[in-house]
Parts: structure tokens; sequence; C-alpha cells
């Protein structure tokens, strides 16, 4: 196999610029995901997908565009073989926005190519490692090799928003024993990822007017006549929100996994909503009147557990957390906090690849000879696509280039590092894959 990976590694050396050129193309055509902005030319990721398809076709692949949402499709390509030794390769092409262009030194669309790096928005997040997957196989085919697994590229759309391009992959049954996701890792080996949740707390109270404000938190006689007290869901919310800091302390102090950094498990309180009566879309109709005590307030969490926690039982957890913060209050223990998971349908899965795994060990290893020393092995702190087939039981691992910039300005990947990758990741589909 080394002699073989070495035919492969030196053909890349010898046409670098197939890798980079690919790179700056996808990078040219913008694909901002809609969820975020949208825009004249500014939406294109079914053109990224037709360029990609193209290039795929060529090398054998049998394609497919699978619509996720209207003109937003996954590109799907595949190369028959042994299911034993399948492995999929995946990366996603829609970008954040650019934000405002004049805090751009270089053109976002551009794919400016100097220093040693390629700029532009989705440089290294993650067109480039898209662009290594497809060069990947073009220089295992440019060598002559046949593959015995079944081998796919999934280039799909969405992930900035929540993953539901690959979500739709896996639940259309397309998956396999492995999977490389191509992100970012800036020279890291990393099998492992925590899950997130994200999940909606809403706390009920009554509401009232703010000039019988006395009437509700001070001693007042029971006499007849007297205003039904207003409960402010506000304050109730504020209550909770103190609990729930010590939890999550709690939560950090006592869960720990060796490639995470520790006090990972974090719940994070990122939107809050008061006021009064409670709308179908679950958020307080009246919003804009300090007159009124609020009777509804609604918390969402963005709510991380460790790669070796289950979801379910993460879940269990937090309900009884709430349920046993409710118990404290006579009101609330009648009128209890409702707990909604998956808000706006974003779940993604813990991955917990173990390191002696031989996809794992295969880009540990060929790192390691292409660089002279081994690389980090470390759990990813966010999320990526990589969750959703490890939560569909597919091996997976995270593996990609180096840059900058992403979800900022002057976005750039580094073209050494891409080079490296694509080397790295053609030996692991080769030693993955295994060869006819």
């Amino acid at each position: 196999m080394s002699d073989t990976k070495q035919a492969v590694w030196d053909a890349i050396d010898a046409d670098p610029d197939f890798v980079t050129e690919l790179t700056q193309e996808l990078v040219r055509i913008p694909s901002v995901n809609p969820k975020f902005e949208t825009g004249d030319g500014l939406n294109r990721e079914s053109d990224v997908q037709a360029i990609l398809e193209e290039r795929l076709k060529g090398l054998g692949f049998d394609t497919a565009q699978d619509e996720v949402f209207p003109n937003r499709p996954n590109l799907i390509a595949d190369l028959a073989g042994n299911e034993d030794r399948s492995l999929i390769l995946c990366g996603h092409i829609d970008v954040v926005p650019v934000g405002a262009r004049s805090d751009w030194s270089v053109d976002p669309w551009g794919g400016e190519r100097k220093d040693g790096r390629i700029y532009g928005r989705g440089a290294v997040d993650m067109k480039s490692g898209v662009a290594a997957c497809v060069a990947a196989y073009h220089f295992i085919r440019k060598a002559g090799l046949t593959l015995d697994g079944r081998f796919s590229i999934h280039s799909v759309v969405d992930e900035e928003a929540g993953g539901f391009g690959a979500m739709h992959a896996v639940r259309q049954g397309q998956l396999a024993k492995g999977a490389i996701v191509t992100e970012p890792t800036w020279g890291m080996v990393q099998p492992a990822e925590g899950g997130l949740e994200w999940v909606r707390v809403t706390l009920f109270g009554r509401s009232g007017h703010a000039g019988f404000r006395y009437n509700d938190i001070f001693p007042q006689p029971d006499v007849d006549g007297r205003l039904k007290p207003a409960i402010n869901a506000i304050e109730l919310a504020n209550r909770f929100l103190t609990a729930l800091r010590d939890f999550e302390q709690s939560r950090c102090r006592n869960n720990y996994h060796p490639l995470c950094p520790p006090g990972l498990s974090t719940i994070n309180p990122g939107v809050f909503h008061g006021g009064v009566g409670l709308g179908e879309d679950g958020l307080p109709q009246i919003r804009s009147n300090p007159a009124m005590t609020p009777d509804t307030a609604v918390i969402d969490l963005d709510y991380k557990y460790l790669p070796h926690e289950d979801s379910f039982e993460v879940r269990r957890e937090f309900e009884a957390f709430v349920k046993a913060f409710a118990d404290t209050d006579p009101w609330m223990r009648e009128h209890p906090p409702k707990v909604q998971w998956e808000l706006g349908g974003l779940h993604f899965p813990a991955m917990d690849t173990p390191v002696d795994h031989p996809l794992v060990q295969s880009l540990i290893g060929d790192h390691e000879i292409i660089e002279g020393k081994a690389p980090p092995i470390r759990g990813f702190d966010a999320v990526t696509d990589a969750a959703h087939y490890a939560g569909a039981g597919v091996d997976s691992v995270i593996y990609g280039p180096t840059g900058d910039g992403f979800h900022g300005i002057d976005e750039y990947v580094d073209i050494a590092s891409l080079l490296r990758v694509t080397k790295v990741v053609a030996g692991a589909v080769i030693d993955h894959c295994g060869l006819r």
C-alpha cells in the first residue's frame, strides 16, 4: 500500500493546481445560505452542484441531485463496490454571508490566490474540503487504481443552518460503513464531537396590570374584593436562569471526555421572549407593553453534551432538573414549565469514534508520514455534518485543512494544508475501500 499511496501522492505533487483551481472555481460562485441572506446571484448552491456533478460524472461516478429545499439540492455521487468497505467523503457547499464587503481587503467572491493562500467566502469553510474530496479520487483514478469498496462523495446544502442537507441524505438511506467530513481541523484528526440540542423552555405566569404590582409582591389583607395577584413570568424566568447556571456548572464539573476541552457540556441561553398571551408560534403575542405583567416567558437554549453521552439520557436529566426547579414553587407545581426539544428541527447526535478505529488510524498514519510528525487527536468543539452520519451508525471522523476568517472577513485556506489533506484523504480512501 505504501508504494501505491506514494504513486498517488506523487501525482498530486505533479499537478497541485487541480485542487487549488477547483477550490477557486467553487469560491467564485456565491452560495450563501438563503436562510441568512437572499439577493440576486447570491444563493447559487445549485450552480456549485452543477460544476461538481460535471466533474464527478467525468470521473465515472453515478450522480443524482436531490432537492432538500426548492432549488437547494444535495449532490450524491456513487461508485459501486463492496458494501463492507464502503466510505463517504462529505462536505457542504452553503456559506454564510460576507457581511460588509468594505471590511474585506479582497473580493469575497474572487478566489484570489496570494501568499500561499486562497481567499474568499467558503475558502476554508468548506469549499476547499469539498475540492479535496473530488481531487483525492481524481488522483487515485489517475494512478490507475480501482477501489474495491463502494465509494461516495456527498456535497450537501444547509449545514450552516443546522445540517438539514446531511440529515436528508441520512433519511434517504445514503449511508456507508465509514465517513470522512473534510471541515477545517488545522491538522488535527477529530474522531469525536459533542451532541447539540436546541431546546425551548416556556414558563407560565398570570397576567395583570402593572399598576397593581404592589398587590402581587407585598402582603395584602385577605379581604373581599382583593384583586387576584398577577404572577410575573419574566421573574420566574430570572429564577430559572439562576438555577440553570448552577445546573450547567454541575454538568461541566462532573462530565469529561478525554478528547474535549473541560467544561464543553455548556447550556447557553441564547434567545429570550417575555410578554402576554401565548401565540400559535409558541411566543408571547404582546411584547411591547411594560404596563402589563407578563404571563409568558420563553427561553431558547443551545444545549451541548459530550461525545460519549446518550441524547435520551441528556434529555431525561434536563427534564428532571426543570421539574425539580418547578417543585420549589407552589404556582409552578400547578403550572409546570414546558420543555420542547429539537427546536427548529435541529438535533446533532454525538459522535465518538474510537481512536483505534482503522479509518482514524489511517488518517493519523498518513498525516505523520507526510508532515513528519503525528497530528493532534482532538474532539471537535462545535458541530458538523459528521454528527448526522454518526447518529445513523456510520463510523465517522473529521479531518480537513487550515485557514482563518471563517464566518468573518478575509476568509482563506492555506494551500499547503489543502494539498496535504488531499493526500491524506486519498490514502484513507485506499486503506478503507481497498483495491481490486
